[in-house]
Protein backbone atom coordinates (compact mmCIF):
# COMPACT_ATOMS: atom_id res chain seq x y z
CA UNK A 1 0.00 0.00 0.00
CA UNK A 2 1.58 3.47 -0.93
CA UNK A 3 1.77 6.11 1.61
CA UNK A 4 -0.26 8.53 -0.57
CA UNK A 5 -3.13 5.45 -0.86
CA UNK A 6 -2.73 5.24 2.97
CA UNK A 7 -3.69 8.81 3.45
CA UNK A 8 -6.46 9.15 1.15
CA UNK A 9 -9.11 9.28 3.59
CA UNK A 10 -7.57 12.68 4.54
CA UNK A 11 -8.80 14.15 1.28
CA UNK A 12 -12.46 13.83 3.14
CA UNK A 13 -11.67 16.82 4.62
CA UNK A 14 -10.09 18.53 2.30
CA UNK A 15 -6.47 20.36 2.24
CA UNK A 16 -5.77 21.22 5.70
CA UNK A 17 -9.42 20.30 6.81
CA UNK A 18 -8.19 18.00 9.64
CA UNK A 19 -6.29 20.88 11.06
CA UNK A 20 -9.72 22.55 11.03
CA UNK A 21 -11.67 20.05 12.90
CA UNK A 22 -9.19 19.09 15.00
CA UNK A 23 -9.22 22.88 16.24
CA UNK A 24 -13.22 23.18 16.26
CA UNK A 25 -13.49 19.53 18.61
CA UNK A 26 -10.62 20.82 21.12
CA UNK A 27 -12.68 24.11 21.50
CA UNK A 28 -16.23 22.24 21.08
CA UNK A 29 -14.96 19.36 23.92
CA UNK A 30 -13.06 21.96 25.93
CA UNK A 31 -16.09 24.83 26.19
CA UNK A 32 -18.84 22.02 26.84
CA UNK A 33 -16.90 20.61 29.57
CA UNK A 34 -15.98 23.89 31.27
CA UNK A 35 -19.97 25.14 30.82
CA UNK A 36 -21.00 22.08 32.20
CA UNK A 37 -19.06 22.61 35.30
CA UNK A 38 -20.14 25.36 35.65
CA UNK A 39 -23.58 24.05 36.00
CA UNK A 40 -23.52 21.30 37.51
CA UNK A 41 -21.06 22.74 40.34
CA UNK A 42 -18.03 21.49 41.96
CA UNK A 43 -19.63 19.03 44.43
CA UNK A 44 -21.83 17.43 41.45
CA UNK A 45 -20.96 13.26 41.02
CA UNK A 46 -22.73 13.63 38.02
CA UNK A 47 -19.96 13.48 35.10
CA UNK A 48 -19.32 16.67 33.51
CA UNK A 49 -18.77 14.95 29.84
CA UNK A 50 -20.47 11.76 28.43
CA UNK A 51 -17.76 10.10 26.50
CA UNK A 52 -20.17 10.14 23.31
CA UNK A 53 -19.92 14.03 23.22
CA UNK A 54 -16.21 12.95 21.33
CA UNK A 55 -17.89 11.21 18.69
CA UNK A 56 -20.16 13.89 17.80
CA UNK A 57 -17.50 16.18 17.83
CA UNK A 58 -15.92 14.39 15.16
CA UNK A 59 -19.25 14.35 12.83
CA UNK A 60 -19.98 18.02 13.95
CA UNK A 61 -16.20 19.22 13.21
CA UNK A 62 -15.01 16.60 10.40
CA UNK A 63 -18.33 16.60 8.22
CA UNK A 64 -20.83 18.76 9.09
CA UNK A 65 -22.02 18.66 6.05
CA UNK A 66 -22.95 14.71 6.97
CA UNK A 67 -27.06 14.22 7.43
CA UNK A 68 -26.58 12.42 10.21
CA UNK A 69 -24.45 15.90 11.72
CA UNK A 70 -27.38 18.11 11.42
CA UNK A 71 -29.06 19.74 14.40
CA UNK A 72 -31.77 18.00 14.82
CA UNK A 73 -30.09 14.11 14.44
CA UNK A 74 -27.57 15.58 17.45
CA UNK A 75 -29.56 16.21 19.51
CA UNK A 76 -32.90 14.21 19.21
CA UNK A 77 -30.42 11.41 18.50
CA UNK A 78 -28.50 11.96 21.52
CA UNK A 79 -31.38 12.78 24.24
CA UNK A 80 -33.73 9.78 23.05
CA UNK A 81 -30.70 7.13 22.82
CA UNK A 82 -30.23 8.16 27.04
CA UNK A 83 -33.93 7.33 27.57
CA UNK A 84 -33.96 4.32 25.38
CA UNK A 85 -30.80 3.35 27.30
CA UNK A 86 -32.50 4.32 30.69
CA UNK A 87 -35.56 2.50 29.87
CA UNK A 88 -33.57 -0.62 29.27
CA UNK A 89 -31.20 -0.75 32.48
CA UNK A 90 -34.59 -0.32 34.56
CA UNK A 91 -36.40 -3.20 32.72
CA UNK A 92 -33.85 -5.85 32.69
CA UNK A 93 -31.19 -6.44 35.42
CA UNK A 94 -28.94 -8.17 33.70
CA UNK A 95 -25.85 -5.30 31.87
CA UNK A 96 -25.55 -7.46 28.90
CA UNK A 97 -28.99 -7.95 27.89
CA UNK A 98 -30.28 -4.66 28.98
CA UNK A 99 -26.82 -2.88 26.61
CA UNK A 100 -28.23 -5.18 23.84
CA UNK A 101 -32.00 -3.46 24.07
CA UNK A 102 -30.56 -0.43 24.79
CA UNK A 103 -28.76 0.24 21.45
CA UNK A 104 -31.70 -1.62 19.67
CA UNK A 105 -34.18 0.53 21.33
CA UNK A 106 -32.08 3.57 20.62
CA UNK A 107 -31.73 2.55 16.45
CA UNK A 108 -35.32 1.89 16.38
CA UNK A 109 -36.08 5.13 18.09
CA UNK A 110 -33.70 7.66 15.84
CA UNK A 111 -34.97 5.85 13.24
CA UNK A 112 -38.45 6.52 14.02
CA UNK A 113 -38.13 10.31 14.72
CA UNK A 114 -35.75 10.34 11.98
CA UNK A 115 -32.60 12.07 13.88
CA UNK A 116 -30.31 8.93 13.51
CA UNK A 117 -26.78 9.77 15.43
CA UNK A 118 -24.38 7.01 15.47
CA UNK A 119 -22.85 8.26 18.70
CA UNK A 120 -26.49 7.85 20.25
CA UNK A 121 -25.89 4.04 20.24
CA UNK A 122 -23.15 4.91 22.60
CA UNK A 123 -25.39 7.47 24.69
CA UNK A 124 -27.61 4.32 25.16
CA UNK A 125 -24.84 2.14 26.00
CA UNK A 126 -23.76 4.68 28.53
CA UNK A 127 -26.81 4.74 30.14
CA UNK A 128 -26.68 0.85 30.78
CA UNK A 129 -23.13 0.96 31.63
CA UNK A 130 -22.21 4.27 33.57
CA UNK A 131 -22.49 2.74 36.70
CA UNK A 132 -24.10 3.58 39.94
CA UNK A 133 -24.36 7.14 39.77
CA UNK A 134 -25.84 7.49 36.24
CA UNK A 135 -28.77 5.13 37.34
CA UNK A 136 -29.11 6.78 40.70
CA UNK A 137 -29.78 9.72 38.35
CA UNK A 138 -33.02 8.21 36.79
CA UNK A 139 -34.73 9.83 33.86
CA UNK A 140 -32.56 13.17 34.66
CA UNK A 141 -29.36 11.82 33.20
CA UNK A 142 -31.32 12.27 29.87
CA UNK A 143 -31.31 16.05 30.13
CA UNK A 144 -28.00 16.63 32.46
CA UNK A 145 -25.45 16.03 31.50
CA UNK A 146 -26.42 14.22 27.76
CA UNK A 147 -28.67 17.08 26.65
CA UNK A 148 -26.53 19.65 27.97
CA UNK A 149 -23.56 18.50 26.65
CA UNK A 150 -25.34 18.24 23.37
CA UNK A 151 -26.87 21.47 23.44
CA UNK A 152 -23.90 23.39 23.77
CA UNK A 153 -21.56 21.02 21.74
CA UNK A 154 -23.91 22.05 18.93
CA UNK A 155 -23.59 25.33 19.48
CA UNK A 156 -20.14 25.46 19.70
CA UNK A 157 -19.93 23.36 16.52
CA UNK A 158 -22.76 25.86 14.42
CA UNK A 159 -20.71 28.82 15.81
CA UNK A 160 -17.30 27.39 15.06
CA UNK A 161 -18.50 26.07 10.99
CA UNK A 162 -19.57 29.39 10.62
CA UNK A 163 -16.92 31.23 11.29
CA UNK A 164 -14.32 28.42 9.32
CA UNK A 165 -16.71 29.18 5.67
CA UNK A 166 -18.84 25.88 6.07
CA UNK A 167 -22.43 26.50 6.63
CA UNK A 168 -24.18 24.74 9.33
CA UNK A 169 -26.71 24.07 9.21
CA UNK A 170 -25.90 22.03 5.97
CA UNK A 171 -27.44 24.00 2.83
CA UNK A 172 -27.82 21.89 0.01
CA UNK A 173 -26.81 23.83 -2.98
CA UNK A 174 -29.77 24.95 -4.48
CA UNK A 175 -31.94 22.73 -6.94
CA UNK A 176 -32.34 24.31 -9.87
CA UNK A 177 -36.39 25.61 -10.67
CA UNK A 178 -38.12 26.65 -13.92
CA UNK A 179 -38.64 30.14 -13.55
CA UNK A 180 -41.51 30.42 -15.82
CA UNK A 181 -43.47 28.76 -13.08
CA UNK A 182 -44.75 25.61 -15.63
CA UNK A 183 -43.99 22.22 -14.46
CA UNK A 184 -41.51 21.51 -16.72
CA UNK A 185 -38.05 20.92 -15.70
CA UNK A 186 -35.31 23.44 -15.88
CA UNK A 187 -34.01 23.38 -19.21
CA UNK A 188 -30.52 21.99 -18.42
CA UNK A 189 -32.51 19.32 -16.84
CA UNK A 190 -34.19 18.18 -19.97
CA UNK A 191 -31.05 15.80 -20.95
CA UNK A 192 -28.92 13.70 -19.39
CA UNK A 193 -30.04 11.54 -16.12
CA UNK A 194 -33.45 13.42 -14.26
CA UNK A 195 -34.49 13.59 -10.51
CA UNK A 196 -36.32 10.67 -11.04
CA UNK A 197 -33.50 8.23 -12.11
CA UNK A 198 -31.10 9.14 -8.67
CA UNK A 199 -34.96 8.32 -6.88
CA UNK A 200 -34.47 4.93 -8.74
CA UNK A 201 -31.54 4.23 -8.00
CA UNK A 202 -31.53 4.65 -4.28
CA UNK A 203 -34.55 2.91 -4.31
CA UNK A 204 -32.81 0.33 -5.91
CA UNK A 205 -29.80 0.27 -4.04
CA UNK A 206 -31.78 0.21 -0.48
CA UNK A 207 -28.75 0.86 2.05
CA UNK A 208 -28.48 4.21 4.03
CA UNK A 209 -25.71 6.61 2.50
CA UNK A 210 -24.47 9.28 4.46
CA UNK A 211 -25.19 12.18 2.12
CA UNK A 212 -28.30 13.49 1.09
CA UNK A 213 -30.44 13.17 -2.45
CA UNK A 214 -29.80 16.74 -3.00
CA UNK A 215 -26.45 16.81 -2.45
CA UNK A 216 -25.94 13.53 -4.82
CA UNK A 217 -27.86 15.54 -7.79
CA UNK A 218 -25.10 18.79 -6.81
CA UNK A 219 -22.24 16.38 -6.94
CA UNK A 220 -23.48 14.25 -9.98
CA UNK A 221 -23.79 17.53 -12.60
CA UNK A 222 -20.47 18.60 -11.68
CA UNK A 223 -18.88 15.41 -12.10
CA UNK A 224 -21.33 15.17 -15.62
CA UNK A 225 -19.50 19.12 -16.45
CA UNK A 226 -15.86 18.09 -15.40
CA UNK A 227 -16.28 14.53 -17.65
CA UNK A 228 -17.81 16.92 -20.69
CA UNK A 229 -14.65 19.37 -20.07
CA UNK A 230 -12.39 16.41 -20.13
CA UNK A 231 -13.49 14.46 -23.49
CA UNK A 232 -14.27 17.72 -25.60
CA UNK A 233 -12.04 20.01 -23.81
CA UNK A 234 -12.27 23.50 -22.36
CA UNK A 235 -13.35 26.63 -24.09
CA UNK A 236 -12.90 29.49 -21.67
CA UNK A 237 -15.17 32.26 -22.08
CA UNK A 238 -12.43 34.81 -23.29
CA UNK A 239 -12.26 33.30 -26.56
CA UNK A 240 -16.08 33.48 -27.27
CA UNK A 241 -17.05 36.73 -25.86
CA UNK A 242 -17.99 40.37 -27.38
CA UNK A 243 -15.02 42.50 -26.88
CA UNK A 244 -16.31 45.62 -27.98
CA UNK A 245 -19.49 46.03 -25.84
CA UNK A 246 -21.73 48.79 -25.71
CA UNK A 247 -22.34 50.22 -22.46
CA UNK A 248 -24.35 52.45 -20.40
CA UNK A 249 -23.61 54.86 -17.24
CA UNK A 250 -25.50 55.35 -14.41
CA UNK A 251 -26.39 58.88 -14.72
CA UNK A 252 -27.76 59.03 -17.78
CA UNK A 253 -31.04 58.87 -18.46
CA UNK A 254 -33.43 55.64 -19.68
CA UNK A 255 -34.63 56.87 -22.98
CA UNK A 256 -30.97 57.49 -23.81
CA UNK A 257 -29.85 54.50 -22.82
CA UNK A 258 -32.68 52.04 -24.71
CA UNK A 259 -32.42 54.15 -27.92
CA UNK A 260 -29.01 52.76 -28.13
CA UNK A 261 -30.31 50.20 -27.29
CA UNK A 262 -32.94 49.78 -30.29
CA UNK A 263 -30.32 51.51 -32.44
CA UNK A 264 -27.75 48.51 -31.88
CA UNK A 265 -30.56 45.83 -32.45
CA UNK A 266 -29.08 44.76 -28.76
CA UNK A 267 -31.33 43.14 -25.57
CA UNK A 268 -29.31 44.74 -22.63
CA UNK A 269 -25.82 46.10 -22.22
CA UNK A 270 -24.11 46.10 -18.50
CA UNK A 271 -23.75 49.98 -17.00
CA UNK A 272 -20.27 51.05 -16.10
CA UNK A 273 -18.70 53.59 -13.84
CA UNK A 274 -16.33 55.90 -15.17
CA UNK A 275 -12.98 53.88 -15.12
CA UNK A 276 -15.05 50.65 -16.02
CA UNK A 277 -16.44 48.74 -13.06
CA UNK A 278 -19.83 47.11 -13.92
CA UNK A 279 -21.93 48.47 -11.67
CA UNK A 280 -25.63 46.28 -13.33
CA UNK A 281 -26.85 45.39 -15.98
CA UNK A 282 -29.80 47.14 -17.98
CA UNK A 283 -32.79 45.79 -20.80
CA UNK A 284 -35.43 46.70 -22.40
CA UNK A 285 -37.88 45.40 -19.12
CA UNK A 286 -35.83 47.45 -16.73
CA UNK A 287 -35.69 50.39 -19.23
CA UNK A 288 -39.21 50.49 -19.88
CA UNK A 289 -40.48 49.78 -16.24
CA UNK A 290 -38.10 52.85 -15.06
CA UNK A 291 -39.24 55.71 -17.36
CA UNK A 292 -38.23 58.58 -15.82
CA UNK A 293 -35.51 57.93 -13.90
CA UNK A 294 -31.80 57.43 -14.18
CA UNK A 295 -29.94 54.12 -16.03
CA UNK A 296 -28.52 53.46 -12.30
CA UNK A 297 -32.00 53.90 -10.77
CA UNK A 298 -33.64 51.16 -13.21
CA UNK A 299 -30.92 48.47 -13.70
CA UNK A 300 -30.56 45.22 -12.43
CA UNK A 301 -28.09 45.35 -9.80
CA UNK A 302 -27.07 41.80 -9.37
CA UNK A 303 -26.06 40.54 -13.02
CA UNK A 304 -24.56 37.28 -13.67
CA UNK A 305 -20.62 37.80 -13.49
CA UNK A 306 -17.51 35.53 -15.06
CA UNK A 307 -14.11 35.61 -15.22
CA UNK A 308 -12.19 35.41 -18.68
CA UNK A 309 -10.80 32.06 -17.59
CA UNK A 310 -14.78 30.65 -16.96
CA UNK A 311 -15.34 27.54 -19.21
CA UNK A 312 -18.37 27.70 -20.80
CA UNK A 313 -20.06 24.87 -19.53
CA UNK A 314 -20.16 26.71 -16.32
CA UNK A 315 -22.28 29.32 -17.97
CA UNK A 316 -25.19 26.54 -18.81
CA UNK A 317 -26.83 26.40 -15.62
CA UNK A 318 -26.60 30.48 -14.84
CA UNK A 319 -28.05 30.86 -18.73
CA UNK A 320 -30.46 28.28 -19.46
CA UNK A 321 -32.60 28.68 -16.05
CA UNK A 322 -34.37 31.80 -16.95
CA UNK A 323 -32.67 34.00 -14.57
CA UNK A 324 -29.98 35.39 -16.58
CA UNK A 325 -29.86 36.26 -20.77
CA UNK A 326 -26.61 37.69 -20.49
CA UNK A 327 -22.89 36.72 -18.77
CA UNK A 328 -20.65 39.94 -18.45
CA UNK A 329 -17.19 39.24 -18.30
CA UNK A 330 -15.30 41.02 -15.56
CA UNK A 331 -11.19 41.47 -14.42
CA UNK A 332 -10.38 40.76 -10.87
CA UNK A 333 -10.98 44.40 -9.90
CA UNK A 334 -14.74 43.64 -11.76
CA UNK A 335 -13.71 45.87 -14.86
CA UNK A 336 -15.60 45.25 -17.77
CA UNK A 337 -13.99 42.71 -20.15
CA UNK A 338 -16.81 41.68 -22.29
CA UNK A 339 -20.35 39.92 -22.86
CA UNK A 340 -21.55 36.84 -23.62
CA UNK A 341 -24.96 35.99 -24.71
CA UNK A 342 -27.25 32.89 -24.96
CA UNK A 343 -26.89 33.42 -28.61
CA UNK A 344 -22.72 33.75 -28.21
CA UNK A 345 -22.73 30.44 -26.19
CA UNK A 346 -25.67 28.84 -28.51
CA UNK A 347 -22.95 29.22 -31.63
CA UNK A 348 -20.25 28.14 -29.47
CA UNK A 349 -21.60 24.52 -28.32
CA UNK A 350 -23.23 24.48 -31.79
CA UNK A 351 -19.56 24.68 -33.26
CA UNK A 352 -17.88 22.33 -30.74
CA UNK A 353 -20.77 19.73 -32.14
CA UNK A 354 -20.43 20.04 -35.33
CA UNK A 355 -16.44 19.69 -35.23
CA UNK A 356 -16.82 16.52 -33.00
CA UNK A 357 -18.96 15.51 -35.71
CA UNK A 358 -16.20 15.66 -38.28
CA UNK A 359 -14.03 14.10 -36.28
CA UNK A 360 -15.83 11.19 -35.84
CA UNK A 361 -16.26 10.86 -39.54
CA UNK A 362 -12.92 11.29 -40.60
CA UNK A 363 -11.75 8.68 -37.61
CA UNK A 364 -14.08 5.94 -39.08
CA UNK A 365 -13.58 6.68 -42.71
Amino acid sequence: MTLKRFFAPLSAVGRLGWLRSCLGALCGIILTGLITRLWLGDDSILPILVAPMGASAVLLFAVPASPLAQPWPVLGGNTISAFAGIAAAMLVKDPIYAAGLGVAAAIGAMSLARCLHPPGGAVALTAVIGGPVVHAAGWSFAFVPVALNTALLLAIGWLFNNATRHSYPHRVAQVSRNTHGTKDPPPQERVGYTSADIDTVLARYDELLDVSRDDLDALFRQVEAQAHRRLHGEIRCERIMSRDVISARPDEGVGQARDRLLARGLGAMPVIDSVGHVLGLVGHAELLAGMGKTVGEAMAPAPCLVSPETPIDELLPALSGGLYHEAVVVDGENRLLGLITQTDLLAALWRGHVAERVATAASTA
